[in-house]
C-alpha cells in the first residue's frame, strides 16, 4: 500500500484508505501510535506503553492469585 503526502489545512496528512483503517480497528478521531523501528514505522491503535504496563499487571496477577483471591473476599 503507498499513499502521497497531503496538505490538511495548515498541517501535512498521510490519507489512508477504509481497508487499512479497518485492519487497524480504527475510525474518524481515534488514536493511533507510531513506534520507530529499525525497519521504519510501527503502526498502532494501542498504546505500547500501556499495553506493557498491563502485561507487567498480568504477570503479577498470576503470580499473586491467591493473594488477590483472599483480599476479594
Amino acid at each position: 500500500m503507498t499513499s502521497k503526502i497531503a496538505k490538511h489545512g495548515n498541517s501535512t496528512a498521510i490519507p489512508v484508505s477504509k481497508e487499512f483503517l479497518a485492519k487497524l480497528r480504527v475510525a474518524l478521531g481515534d488514536q493511533v501510535y507510531f513506534t520507530e523501528t529499525p525497519t521504519g514505522f510501527h503502526v498502532t491503535a494501542c498504546d505500547p506503553q500501556f499495553a506493557a504496563k498491563m502485561e507487567a499487571a498480568e504477570a503479577i496477577m498470576r503470580e499473586d492469585r491467591d493473594i488477590l483471591s483472599v483480599l476479594a473476599k
